[in-house]
């Protein structure tokens, strides 16, 4: 009995322990070297993120926007790890740049920043930073950018879309339609705080005394008040405003004139349907008080009974101001509205 228990001993030491196969041992160091790997490149990408932050939150606490050359840009912005939305304001505010739309959104943008900066909602979860084409050429042309300025927003996965550049000829840079624009592309809600300004009520105040000193003057004699011509002109006055797109402006908050930054040529009327420049707006009032000009000369010459010949004269002049200031006008409008079909009346 012993003799046949032997070779079964003898086979069962040489056999080997099923829960230690071949090579399991590197596969098993292996993995936790893996591992180990993983949690430090993980822990190293939290750690280079905290800092990322913790810097942007002392920029931020020092100035509500804060400046980037091309290397802050590269590092805060296109580099990751990032968990913050930044909108940077592309500019030129060089003084040998001559860019006033600039100066013009660069205090928009500074009131809508001040406006987050010391609100009850700040994180860091938003910033404002700005780059000025004359500190970050190569950001502009790594961003393929020949125009300023210009709002971008990069979110904090992934490239910016196209809805995440503002779109400022339509829309103008007010701080309010910023403000929403943020909100569409963030999810989160700036109320704007402008400084108090008191511009308004001064002119309105002077405006009053002006009218009640008049009145006082001519307090014996107040028929100038029934003065239907007077109250034409005022009536006229307040049509051209209003036809010329002064409420728009006001609205809007566009800038006076474009200026190319490649070649200088500055720009007086918007190429769009959709927005308009100051100038155009003052442009479009100039035109249309010289064709209402033009309308009164014609209508003198018909109702008048003077002189035939001095008649005629006048007519003449109403004619020519409105032939040619409406021809312009319908010029610009083509130029914007781009296959108007009146060509015949359009001036070149």
């Amino acid at each position: 009995m012993g003799a046949k228990g032997a070779p079964s001993r003898r086979r069962q030491a040489g056999r080997r322990p099923r829960y230690l196969p071949t090579g399991s041992f590197p596969f098993l160091l292996l993995l936790l070297l893996l591992c180990i790997q993983l949690g430090g490149g993980q822990k190293k990408k939290e750690n280079l993120l905290a800092e990322k932050v913790e810097q942007l939150m002392e920029w931020s606490s020092r100035r509500s926007i804060f400046r980037m050359n091309g290397d802050k840009f590269r590092k805060f912005i296109k580099t990751p790890p990032r968990n913050y939305s930044m909108i940077v304001m592309f500019t030129a505010l060089q003084p040998q740049r001559q860019c006033s739309v600039c100066r013009q959104a660069n205090e928009e943008y500074q009131i809508l920043a001040n406006s987050w900066r010391y609100s009850s909602a700040f994180c860091n979860k938003l910033f404002f930073s700005m780059v000025d084409y004359d500190e970050g050429t190569d950001v502009f042309q790594q961003l393929n950018m020949n125009s300023a300025p210009t709002f971008m927003h990069f979110p904090p996965k992934g490239r910016p879309k196209r809805a995440d550049t503002f779109d400022l000829q339509r829309i103008g840079f007010a701080a309010e339609q910023l403000a929403k624009w943020i909100a569409d592309r963030t999810d989160v809600h700036i109320r704007v705080f402008r400084p108090p300004n008191y511009s308004g009520t001064i002119a309105l105040a002077l405006l009053v005394s002006l009218v009640g000193g008049l009145l006082y003057l001519r307090r014996n004699n107040l028929e100038f008040i029934y003065n239907k011509t007077g109250w034409a002109m005022v009536s006229l006055c307040i049509v051209f405003a209003m036809t010329s797109g002064q409420m728009w402006n006001h609205i809007r908050g566009p800038p006076y004139a474009h200026k190319n930054p490649h070649n200088g040529q500055v720009s007086y009327i918007h190429g769009s349907s959709q927005a308009q420049f100051v100038a155009e707006s003052h442009i479009i009032l100039l035109l249309n008080a010289a064709i209402t000009m033009g309308m009164v000369l014609l209508n003198e010459a018909a109702t008048s009974k003077g002189d035939v010949g001095k008649r005629r004269i006048i007519c003449l002049v109403g004619l020519g101001l409105v032939v040619f200031f409406f021809s312009f006008l319908l010029s610009i409008f083509r130029s914007k509205y781009h296959g108007y079909p009146y060509s015949d009346l359009d001036f070149e």
